[in-house]
């Protein structure tokens, strides 16, 4: 498994060929602060790369995560639902946002 990092502070690790895992960096995290809420896409929705993937609110500011690849969301992180602050925990392993099936290949 290979891992590659945005930019914009994402991070997007490959599994068994197009299916991708994403979530932010620890540095997003802390920049953020206390993570209370997030919103995640929809299972079986398709997303672009550069569109909107989440919206992440903590106590200093809220923010869009963007996707860094097309693809069909597959699977989303449930315990952030009840647990957003798994994200200031461990955001590069069990704070992580979602699973993609990729359309298209990561650049």
């Amino acid at each position: 498994m290979k891992t590659r990092y945005t930019k914009e502070h994402e991070w997007i690790t490959q599994h068994d060929g197009d299916i991708f895992t994403i979530g932010i960096t620890d540095y997003a995290q802390d920049q953020l602060g206390d993570i209370v809420y997030v919103q995640l896409p929809e299972t079986d929705s398709e997303i672009k790369k550069g569109e909107e993937l989440s919206v992440i609110e903590s106590v200093k500011a809220a923010g869009d995560i963007k996707s860094p690849i097309s693809g069909i969301v597959l699977e989303v992180n449930q315990e952030l639902d009840g647990e957003p602050e798994l994200i200031n925990e461990s955001a590069e392993d069990s704070g992580w946002l979602c699973k993609i099936k990729s359309i298209d290949q990561f650049s």
